[in-house]
């Protein structure tokens, strides 16, 4: 009377004392006798052991044998609170025999452990979860028998599960192992999320957890998408049952819940059964051979229809006229299914190994009120090709024939059995879903690859240098203070008409003004001498009097606040206009050359009679003042390129010529004049 939760598998499976982990009862025992396939061992590991050692192990303790019965060898005798076992114990035959004693005692959890097979070397037991490993991936193997009360887990897939959550309970309720067979996990782990839903799969039940530092999830084969109920990809005349449910309702209108209904997270009615027996079923057609790993169902979803199937059997078949009940392989009894314990939640259930087949049948066994449900199938396409077809011989002539023909058949029909069994019975492997792809492959997809990115890479080099060098081509073409586009037709042919001969370029010609213009100055704004800015840009060119002002001229475009004449404002002048230091510029549509400066004619000894005096400031109703002084000789650039003089005006009322503080403002005569000119 002294065992606690047992599950003995083929290969692997977990025992514990009774009233684990609370303390066990005094004067109780226990013996688990353990087998294997011939020719394997077992090894034991356990995950917690505390029996009280009060009497040196003499009445409370744990036995391990190798054998069964009477010949069988002690391997150890093992007693302790919190006791530590390192390692594994390994029989010498495939045969064990574990003894539980426990006598009077006042506390003590009693023991958990778990077995396999030595070929199982990274065997966990049911208690181990995330946080005892820190390696970011790892596989461990499972034993049966990891859904246990005393272990909860929080979260589900494909979220993950909380680091604090049992490792192989996890893995039962994420449909990776059986709880009856165990099996092989493959553990990722993750950041931890602030909030872990909780759900209702495989038997195991999760509950809402908190926030944690890291979580784990699973790799699997990957096969657990929808199959077509929800999404529609089954047609109703695919969705059948063994009869229908059909009512009126208060209004006298017939309600039918037909098996179409019978789709999950389709609002509306379920579908829901006429009789509620176990003679009832649900068929649907997948259209060809699937594999289905697994099962969604919820309840009837309707608040005033309180129904729902609480637990059920799955049949599958090929034809749908010979139909197989599932089981779990090596069990001889029909796996049944839990259903709901409620009408809205939905239950997952997985099928380890997947069932492979065209028609899927649901058989309620038991239900709340009336049989009513909607469900989902979970797999993926079925690729595996099938054995290949038996050529039978020639029908027999004679009696021999006749006794070959009958053994022909025989061996078939066993052929077609072994196929059937091996198709229910065969557990699958689990397959990471990282699994490196063939060689094969990996050279088609380089040989396709490769080219055609070097393509990519080499257009887009091209494209790069060609913008590169249209950038500095564009720059060289272009000066600091370049013409726009549509300005530059005909630039270098007209500018070459008025370019001076290169020994003139560099010379500055200073600038004199009349007195008049002087007069308008007030004396405390005349600067002793106001010098020119150098000469970054073209002066103006003397060539005689073309143009007037408003013209365009290659001027200095403005970058920012400048000095200029506008800014000293010198002059008294009523006019609010202000003038560039540099001549205009030319209209869009003149030539684009520098304006001479205006000169005035009018009091030079060699003007023809009738010139009209010009003046470069703008006066009042834009006309030009009239100039009255008398000449001097300057040096000036002549269109010739020889150095030519030419005769200027000066301000009246000023200092000799020789005075320091004599305010120079030259303007060009229309005329040179000899070299023998004097200065006044």
């Amino acid at each position: 009377d002294g065992c606690g939760h047992t599950v003995l598998g083929p290969e692997s499976g977990t025992l514990a004392s009774i009233n684990y982990p609370r303390t066990s009862p005094n004067s109780t025992v226990c013996e688990w006798e353990i087998r294997v396939k011939p020719g394997q061992r077992v090894q034991l590991k356990f995950g917690d052991f505390d029996i009280d050692d009060s009497d040196s192990c003499h009445s409370s303790y744990l036995r391990v044998h190798n054998g069964i019965g009477p010949n069988r060898t002690e391997i150890g005798k093992y007693c302790g609170f919190g006791f530590q076992m390192d390692g594994l114990i390994i029989s010498k035959s495939n045969e064990v025999t574990v003894q539980f004693m426990s006598g009077i005692h006042t506390s003590g959890r009693g023991f958990l452990a778990a077995y396999s097979t030595t070929d199982k070397s990274d065997l966990i037991t049911c208690l181990d979860n995330a946080s005892h490993f820190s390696e970011p991936e790892f596989n461990k193997y499972c034993p049966a028998g990891c859904v246990i009360p005393f272990a909860d887990i929080s979260g589900t897939i494909p979220h993950g599960y909380r680091d604090s959550s049992s490792l192989c309970m996890a893995g039962i309720h994420a449909g990776v192992v059986s709880n009856t067979l165990g099996g092989q996990i493959n553990v990722v782990i993750s950041k931890g999320i602030p909030y872990y839903e909780g759900s209702l799969a495989n038997n195991v039940t999760s509950e809402v957890g908190p926030l944690s530092t890291s979580l784990f999830t699973f790799k699997t084969s990957g096969c657990y998408g929808t199959l077509g109920m929800e999404s529609g990809v089954i047609p109703d005349s695919h969705i059948t049952s063994s009869s229908i449910l059909e009512w009126p309702n208060q209004t006298g209108q017939v309600n039918i819940w037909k098996p179409e209904n019978a789709r999950l997270k389709r609002i509306g009615p379920p579908w829901a059964a006429f009789i509620s027996d176990e003679h009832q079923w649900l068929q649907i057609d997948l259209n060809k051979e699937k594999k289905i790993t697994g099962i969604i169902t919820t309840g009837s979803t309707l608040a005033e229809h309180y129904y729902y199937v609480s637990a059920y059997r799955i049949l599958y078949s090929d034809d749908a006229q010979k139909w197989t009940v599932y089981r779990e392989p090596g069990m001889d009894k029909d796996k049944v299914f839990q259903g709901n314990t409620e009408l809205y939640q939905e239950v997952r259930n997985n099928f380890i190994p997947p069932i492979i087949a065209r028609f899927f049948r649901i058989n309620p066994v038991k239900w709340h009120q009336k049989i009513a449900m909607k469900v989902e199938l979970l797999g993926c396409q079925f690729s595996i090709g099938r054995a290949p077809k038996l050529t039978l011989p020639p029908p027999p002539r004679n009696k021999n024939d006749e006794k070959n023909a009958d053994f022909m058949d025989d061996f078939i029909h066993s052929v077609k059995t072994s196929l059937q069994t091996d198709k229910t019975t065969f557990t699958p492997e689990i397959k990471n879903t990282t699994v490196t792809p063939s060689v094969t492959k990996d050279v088609a997809l380089a040989a396709v690859l490769v080219p055609v990115l070097v393509m990519v890479f080499t257009t887009l080099i091209l494209i790069l240098v060609c913008a590169w060098h249209w950038r500095n081509r564009k720059k060289k073409t272009e000066g600091t203070y370049d013409l726009p586009y549509w300005d530059r037709a005909g630039w270098w042919k007209g500018m070459k008409q008025f370019l001076p001969t290169k020994s003139a370029e560099h010379e500055e010609t200073p600038v004199r003004y009349s007195s008049s213009e002087i007069s308008h100055l007030r004396p405390r704004e005349v600067p002793t001498m106001l010098q020119t800015e150098s000469a970054e840009y073209a002066q103006p060119l003397v060539g005689g009097i073309v143009g007037t002002l408003h013209q365009r001229s290659t001027f200095k475009p403005e970058e920012g606040k400048e000095a200029s004449y506008a800014d000293l404002d010198p002059y008294n002048s009523p006019i609010q206009e202000v003038y560039h230091a540099y001549a205009e510029p030319l209209p869009v549509t003149g030539p684009e050359y520098a304006t001479p400066i205006i000169m005035d004619m009018s009091s030079h000894p060699s003007t023809p009679l009738g010139a009209a005096s010009i003046s470069t400031f703008k006066a009042a109703g834009n006309q030009a003042p009239p100039l009255v002084g008398t000449c001097n000789k300057v040096l000036s650039r002549t269109d010739s390129a020889s150095s030519a003089q030419a005769l200027y005006d000066i301000p009246k009322g000023q200092l000799g010529a020789g005075s320091a503080d004599q305010l120079v403002y030259q303007v060009p005569q229309s005329v040179a004049h000899p070299s023998g000119s004097k200065d006044e």
